[in-house]
């Protein structure tokens, strides 16, 4: 089915779980790249599980809506078979569990994709909720937070002018080489973090931006602001912070996303500062034709928007 290109005004991310397309076919997530490329969504995004633990029930942003059973495809080569098909399409995660990579690996996968997709890269990185994850690639749960700086700081000395040095367990490593280096002179990063003091600082240190999760508009609304206040106190241009927030998924009698309905919810977070608004319309189609439709209808109303978070 082929959909005419639209000028996007709100920026909108497809939050395509992989496992919610159509009978639950994850090969089908490049075909849906293509549909959001060509309807002028801004960015494709999905999360990350290496594997699955007995204990959902810990989900800390209320009910894990997923079996243990559901497969979950790994995001940066995910991403890769969507740059193939598509141009313009924004590629990023929600989230990438970033102190399960070395930073030598993820600043050499994430400047790899870069290079192939024409520099188009976003990724929203993390530090996840599962122990269980962390335990089985070796890694103490309780190192996460100094693992996640390490492996940022890493891909910011990678990706910057070469040679470079390169921080790492035992000491600094000195003119150290990895190339190719990204065709963005700036990869934006988006830290899915709490709005601690500490992690506030951890965006305007390392990050471009912050893709929090489930949080109130009012929540939203103060974490927005103490990061403006962060970057400007920081010498960073407050305009410069993108801020992507979920829209919450309103179904219809059968099951399926009711793109107007989700949103019109999600306007006040519009408003309290997301500038970039993710919406996972895919669960419930019953086909790709079905999905190109809600991708369709989800451009048309987000062309609608104003910048107060009401449809025109």
């Amino acid at each position: 089915m082929q959909l005419t290109s639209i000028t996007v005004m709100l920026k909108v991310s497809l939050f395509c779980r992989p496992q919610q397309l159509p009978q639950g076919d994850v090969s089908l997530v490049a075909e849906a790249g293509r549909l959001a490329d060509q309807a002028g969504l801004y960015a494709m995004h999905f999360g990350e599980h290496l594997l699955m633990g007995e204990r959902p029930d810990r989900y800390p942003f209320g009910a894990f809506e997923h079996d243990p059973l559901t497969p979950w495809l790994d995001p940066l080569i995910a991403l890769a078979s969507v740059a193939a098909v598509t141009e313009r399409l924004r590629l990023s995660t929600g989230v990438l569990l970033g102190p399960l990579r070395s930073g030598v690996l993820l600043a050499k996968q994430l400047a790899s994709l870069d290079v192939l997709s024409h520099g188009r890269v976003e990724p929203g990185i993390g530090v996840g909720w599962q122990p269980e994850e962390y335990e089985a690639s070796g890694i103490a749960w309780s190192d996460r937070y100094r693992l996640l700086d390490l492996t940022l700081r890493s891909c910011r000395q990678l990706w910057a002018e070469q040679p470079t040095t390169l921080p790492s367990e035992s000491g600094e490593l000195d003119r150290v080489v990895a190339l190719p280096r990204p065709v963005q002179e700036r990869i934006p990063v988006l830290l899915g973090l709490r709005p601690t003091p500490r992690n506030i600082a951890r965006i305007v240190e390392y990050a471009d931006g912050w893709c929090p999760v489930r949080l109130s508009p009012t929540d939203l609304a103060a974490g927005v602001a103490d990061l403006r206040a962060a970057f400007a106190a920081a010498g960073r241009d407050p305009d410069s912070l993108i801020v992507r927030t979920q829209a919450p998924l309103i179904l219809d009698e059968d099951g399926r996303v009711d793109v107007e309905r989700t949103m019109q919810i999600a306007g006040p977070s519009v408003a309290a500062g997301a500038t970039i608004l993710a919406v996972g319309p895919t669960a419930g189609c019953r086909d790709m034709a079905d999905v190109a439709s809600m991708i369709k209808r989800l451009a048309e109303i987000a062309e609608r928007f104003d910048d107060r978070g009401g449809i025109a």
